[in-house]
């Protein structure tokens, strides 16, 4: 009886270890959103804020959450951008600082970070956090969930 339950925890040990190994972000993965983001921000410093969107779902189901409150979906979440940076003053220069990035599953990671928007021409730069929601889709990591403030 002995063997049979230092042999079931061996197993078990095992199974525990290689599934914890699978919910590791990998350094392909955390490339792959980290040079998303890098577009991202060289898209908005040129002042394109539909190419700033490709890297989020072209979906009816995406979800941003900001101090305006709750958007749904892809062409809401644009027009809410179009409509808020009008020009490049209001645009500013942005940039990103993650401070975390942590694997959920083996298709969805989290990032939560700092944005900053430097803007001259306007009384002050701003800067807020964001948590974001990438999942691969199709083969490609976009976020599915942004909550920005």
């Amino acid at each position: 009886m002995k063997i049979v339950v230092f042999y079931i925890s061996i197993l078990a040990f095992f199974l525990i270890s290689c599934e914890s190994s699978t919910n590791q972000v990998s350094d392909k993965d955390i490339k792959a959103i980290e040079q998303n983001m890098e577009e991202q921000v060289e898209c908005w410093n040129q002042f394109d804020i539909p190419c700033y969107m490709k890297h989020y779902w072209h979906s009816d189901s995406l979800l941003f959450i900001g101090k305006n409150g709750v958007t749904k979906g892809w062409q809401s979440t644009l027009d809410n951008y179009l409509e808020g940076y009008q020009d490049s003053t209001a645009m500013g220069e942005l940039s990103f600082d993650n401070i975390l990035i942590q694997k959920l599953d083996k298709e969805t990671v989290q990032v939560v970070g700092k944005w900053y928007l430097k803007r001259s021409g306007m009384k002050s730069d701003i800067f807020g956090h964001y948590s974001l929601i990438w999942q691969k889709k199709n083969g490609k990591w976009v976020i599915i969930s942004d909550h920005s403030s």
